[in-house]
């Protein structure tokens, strides 16, 4: 467990300083280290998807400084974005002593069976919800080990879908998933308890699948940022100004969204959870009311302090798939010491929340590409064939003279090697 996640100087650090301070502060070992050079053997890489030809390997992060529900967390964050493991960390930093705080609801997945032509919807729906009981005592019997564990089928509904004259039902299954994402699960219960659903309704079955708009297997996360701590009373004004602007305008919400799901995914993606869903149920969330509108909320508390606050569906699992399978998953687990999905989809929406308003603020004060420059400027370095010392001093030159271009760090690299001949 993690005593604390604030770590001075820590991208100053190399990369064997920071795996030896990760080792001393999480509890870990120089073998559980040893998975972050070798990944992913194609071996195993071959048995998880087809026509397997080789893997790609994603720069694995570690954001500090966060606080959530009194808990100090070192995040593993994947991703090939410049300035997002930095941004959230920051963000973090400033939220200190506090930090966040967040909640979920229990990790309840929906299963949807659609069924067609059946001739009178109304009275097939009344026969299926007075087999209500009976129809969660059969499709438990196909949820596996989750009863067992105090998880399995908790509800079922039926709606009428459609115009009137498709006769289209979907009778909807509330499975606890407990501390699997559920997929797999889910969608089993479907199909064994679907013919009894037939039966019933009088009709026949088309889809039997599970939804990624997962509105019951919700979390949230809140966050206090002090004025004094954050630029003062025109940054929080100017910060709220920019939700606004998201609330009203959907091309704004989109990137706003974006940027939150930067530190989601990129913790989904480390933990090899299931970044598509996310992503899905995240925008389909966003768009519930009719309008697409930001996941997130900014405003200004009785003391002029910036509260925010973001919601959405989180269906992140640790066990099963993935997750359970590949070894820098496991280890991410290990870093993060969560017990539970729960717990872990808390995270992963208090990181979402830190990217959100590291992308305000930058937005509102200095803008966002001053922050995002340097690291930037290492890309197109490492693009025109810069190696070893070489890229740093390439980016210090683009950078002070804002000039960040493929053939400007070419034409710097040129000159260094000809200091060389």
């Amino acid at each position: 467990m993690v005593t604390d996640s604030r770590i001075p100087g820590f991208y100053k650090m190399s990369i064997q300083e920071r795996r030896k301070t990760l080792i001393e502060r999480a509890g870990l070992s120089e073998d559980d280290l040893k998975v972050l050079d070798c990944g992913l053997e194609i071996s195993l890489a071959e048995k998880m998807i087809e026509n397997v030809v080789g893997t790609i390997q994603i720069p694995l992060g570690i954001a500090t400084n966060f606080r959530i529900n009194g808990k100090d967390y070192l995040i593993p964050m994947a991703t090939e974005e410049p300035s997002v493991v930095a941004a959230a960390s920051h963000a973090a930093k400033l939220a200190l002593p506090q930090g966040f705080t967040a909640k979920s609801t229990p990790p309840v997945m929906r299963g949807q069976i659609q069924i067609l032509d059946v001739k009178d919807p109304g009275e097939a729906s009344v026969r299926l919800l007075n087999s209500k009981e009976e129809l969660i005592k059969k499709a438990n019997q196909f949820a596996d080990v989750l009863p067992k564990i105090g998880g399995g089928v908790r509800d079922l509904g039926v709606r009428v879908v459609g115009p009137a004259d498709d006769n289209m039902l979907v009778v909807e299954f509330f499975v606890d998933c407990r501390d699997a994402m559920g997929a797999n699960t889910v969608n089993t219960i479907l199909e064994g308890i679907t013919p009894e659903v037939e039966r019933i309704v009088h009709g026949r079955a088309l889809l039997r699948i599970l939804s990624n708009l997962a509105t019951e297997r919700r979390v949230k996360a809140t966050v206090v940022y002090k004025k004094e701590n954050i630029g003062g009373e025109e940054v929080v004004e100017n910060i709220v100004k920019a939700y606004k602007f998201a609330y009203y305008d959907p091309y704004r919400a989109a990137t706003h969204n974006k940027g939150i799901m930067n530190g989601i995914t990129a913790v989904t993606l480390a933990t090899a959870n299931d970044t598509r869903a996310i992503e899905a149920g995240a925008h389909a969330y966003a768009s519930i009311s009719g309008r697409y509108l930001p996941l997130s909320k900014w405003y200004k508390d009785t003391k002029g302090d910036l509260v925010g606050e973001l919601e959405l569906p989180m269906a992140l699992g640790m066990v099963g798939g993935a997750t359970k399978t590949h070894p820098v998953a496991q280890l991410s687990l290990k870093i993060l010491g969560v017990r539970t999905a729960s717990e872990l989809a808390e995270v992963a929406c208090a990181v979402g929340l830190a990217q959100n308003f590291a992308a305000l603020r930058a937005l509102v004060t200095e803008g966002i590409q001053r922050g995002h420059m340097e690291l930037h400027a290492r890309n197109i370095a490492i693009m025109a064939g810069a190696k070893g010392d070489q890229i740093d001093r390439i980016v210090d030159q683009m950078v002070k003279e804002r000039n960040i271009k493929i053939t400007r760090a070419k034409e710097l690299l040129e000159s260094l090697q000809g200091e060389t001949v």
